[in-house]
């Protein structure tokens, strides 16, 4: 991979990492107004709209085979079906940045998923800089008290999110050596909205209707939809394909960095000396993560 690819692959992947950190407040907002299947069916209905508008103007839509229509099933039912639930549930539960802290030990499993369906290795300084991120996440989230406050079930659904989130790595990054991201996120927000609609349908519709039109509510689900559920998506997906599920999943450890920055502007929550210690180390070891790891040849967008 050449020094301007790579660079490239590295800016896209920060700006999926904004995204994301960011969906969290967006989240939040919503789910003052709606029920956590409202917000996830709608979000992913007008990602759908923006994305066939997007591929109709642009041409960007491919083919896919008759074989892999099952493989992209797959994959909308890990992401977004199955993470969706276990992310806005948690939401429910705990604060945005702690959910953030959660989502972010994906790395921590990703790299045994990676080798364990595709061979992919991780050095002894790959590994390091993964516990030292992962520790310095955790300081980000400490309160004054030193103390970790969560819900019993947000973490649980929290850990499926993650769980989800692993095995939506591993199945996608053969299908991102076929097709160009635009494609596999349309397809899979398509599936994942058909999916959404009997739960929406049995679970949330009375209440969605009887709350109503509300616009501060729409406004960020709107946000989720464009920035965090399709821009993200795709910026995150050509990542994986061109640095493998380990490097890209490991500067997912920046969005609880960026939840917290925005948290802290738009919900108001403080940070402490430590908090400020604990994203500096999240830093140094994203970087350790990325040193002399092996890089998958794949085809470009």
């Amino acid at each position: 991979m050449g020094q301007k690819v790579k660079l490239q692959v590295y800016i896209v992947l920060f700006f999926s990492v904004v995204f994301w950190g960011f969906s969290f407040v967006w989240s939040k907002q919503a789910l003052e107004y709606y029920r956590p299947i409202s917000v996830i069916f709608f979000r992913l209905v007008l990602s759908v709209v923006f994305l066939f508008l997007f591929g109709y103007l642009f041409g960007q839509l491919q083919r896919i085979d008759r074989r892999d229509w099952k493989k992209l099933i797959l994959v909308a039912f890990w992401e977004p079906f199955a993470y969706f639930i276990g992310e806005n549930y948690g939401l429910v539960h705990v604060s945005s940045t702690t959910a953030a802290v959660i989502i972010a030990t994906i790395p921590l499993f990703s790299p045994l998923a990676a080798y364990y369906f595709h061979g992919e290795r991780i050095s002894r300084t790959n590994f390091f800089g993964i516990l030292l991120s992962i520790f310095g996440v955790f300081l980000v989230v400490l309160k004054p008290n030193f103390g970790f406050k969560a819900d019993l079930w947000g973490l649980i659904f929290l850990l499926w999110a993650v769980f989800a989130a692993v095995m939506y790595s591993v199945y996608v990054l053969d299908l991102s050596r076929r097709y160009n991201v635009y494609t596999i996120i349309t397809y899979q927000n398509t599936f994942g909205a058909l999916m959404f609609l009997p739960v929406f349908l049995v679970m949330d519709f009375r209440s969605f209707l009887s709350m109503g039109f509300v616009w501060q509510a729409w406004l960020p689900i709107l946000l989720l939809s464009i920035f965090a559920t399709s821009l993200a998506f795709m910026f995150f997906t050509y990542g994986i394909k061109h640095l493998g599920i380990t490097k890209a999943n490991i500067v997912a450890n920046l969005i609880p960095i960026f939840t917290a920055f925005f948290s802290f502007l738009v919900l108001g929550e403080r940070f402490t000396w430590f908090n400020i210690i604990g994203i500096l180390l999240v830093v140094v070891g994203v970087v350790l993560s990325q040193l002399g790891s092996h890089e998958p040849v794949v085809n470009e967008w």
